[in-house]
């Protein structure tokens, strides 16, 4: 019986990436669909954060990046000034998990910020990305400047406000509870036999 794990996630959060890693390994050991959800942190025009500012280096040295060593994963504080936006990146999600490509979609953004340093609020950026994990360029580049998945993303935010309640990221749902935050390996696996029992 495979269980759904729904989760909640922001491009520019670096516990999202790290998160993925958590729900990357529990779904090799278990049989799990994982389904990632939408949600901005800071939706435009609200401003988003900068990296020359205080807040991002002083939770990234004192939370992020110990986080990311006991993981063994390889992450760096992006560079972008000021954050980008990640509505563009969502409507090309929306378009990967149309062709099939979800989860190689959200591996590749993830990856671009925190490893490459590429700014994936660019439109010329996510198309490269989309190239590169084999959807079709034009049509995707095309259905962003249309922004064709545009309602799709916005029902998408409107369901994780008002069904789910969320607030933060990443937040994961299994069956009947919900997990803010960091997940722990020997949680997510404690829910998923919850899960299963019910």
């Amino acid at each position: 019986m495979s269980i759904k794990i729904e989760v909640y996630l922001d491009y520019v959060c670096p516990y999202c990436f790290l998160a993925k890693q958590t729900l990357d390994e529990v779904a090799k050991e278990q049989e799990v669909e994982i389904e990632w959800m939408p949600f901005e942190l800071r939706p435009y025009p609200t401003p988003t954060l900068k990296p020359e500012d205080d807040y991002l280096p002083r939770v990234w040295q004192q939370s992020v990046y110990p986080l990311a060593e006991a993981m063994e994963i390889s992450i760096q504080l992006p560079s972008i000034s000021p954050q980008p936006y990640t509505h563009l990146a969502f409507e090309g999600y929306q378009f990967a998990k149309a062709h099939g490509k979800a989860e190689a979609y959200n591996n590749k953004v993830l990856k671009a910020f925190f490893q490459e340093d590429r700014d994936i609020g660019e439109l010329e950026v996510l198309v490269q990305l989309a190239e590169e994990i084999g959807l079709p360029k034009q049509e995707f580049k095309q259905a962003l400047i249309e922004r064709r998945y545009k309602a799709i993303h916005q029902q998408a935010l409107k369901h994780a406000c008002e069904s789910v309640g969320v607030t933060s990221v990443p937040t994961l749902v299994i069956g009947e509870q919900i997990f803010p935050g960091m997940p722990r390996k020997e949680n997510l696996q404690q829910a998923i036999e919850v899960a299963k029992a019910n």
